[in-house]
C-alpha cells in the first residue's frame, strides 16, 4: 500500500516510529515531514493529508500532532479524507472495517511508541467489512456535499432498508 504521512512539530518522533512499523510491514511510505526542530502547524498537515488521500495519490494516511485532534479536524474538512484519532488498536481495526477510514490520527502526548505501532499495524491489517458498513460509508461521503438534503441522507441508510 502506498502510505503519506505529517505531523505538526509535536507529533514527530512518534511519526518516524509510525512510518518505521509501517515500512516494516511492507509498506511505501512517503514521509512529508517535518524534521525534528522544525515547525509545522497542524491545519497545513492535516489539510495535506487529507489531499493526498482523498484525491486518490495515496491508499491511506498517518497523522500525528500533539493528541491527534487538531490534525485530523483539519484533514475531515477535505471532501473523502475519513479520518480517525486513535489511542488504541481496537479503534484503528473497526474504523477501518465499519466506516473505511482513510487516514489514522494519534496523540504524541497521549500515545506511546508501542501503542502506536500496535495502532499501525491494526489499521493497516484492516480492510473496510463492506455489506451494511458500505451503505453507511455512502452516507459518509453524500454529508461532503454541504446541501445535501438529510430526509434523503436517513433514507440511504440500511436502518430505513427494513
Amino acid at each position: 500500500m502506498k502510505i503519506v504521512a505529517h505531523s505538526d512539530h509535536a507529533g514527530v518522533e512518534l511519526r518516524l516510529e509510525m512510518i518505521e512499523q509501517a515500512r516494516e510491514l511492507g509498506h511505501h511510505v512517503d514521509d512529508l515531514g517535518p524534521a525534528l526542530g522544525e515547525k509545522v502547524d497542524y491545519p497545513y498537515a492535516g489539510a495535506v493529508v487529507g489531499h493526498k488521500v482523498a484525491s486518490g495519490e495515496y491508499d491511506l494516511g498517518i497523522l500525528v500532532c500533539g493528541t491527534g485532534v487538531g490534525i485530523s479536524l483539519a484533514a475531515n474538512k477535505v471532501a473523502g479524507a475519513r479520518a480517525v484519532v486513535c489511542s488504541e488498536p481496537y479503534t484503528a481495526r473497526l474504523s477501518r472495517q465499519h466506516n473505511a477510514s482513510n487516514i489514522v490520527a494519534v496523540g504524541e502526548r497521549v500515545v506511546g511508541p508501542g501503542e502506536a505501532r500496535m495502532i499501525v499495524e491494526a489499521f493497516l491489517s484492516t480492510e473496510p467489512a463492506g455489506g451494511r458498513h458500505a451503505q453507511r460509508v455512502e452516507m459518509l461521503k453524500a454529508l461532503d456535499d454541504p446541501s445535501i438534503d438529510l430526509e434523503q441522507l436517513r433514507q440511504m441508510g440500511p436502518a430505513c432498508a427494513g
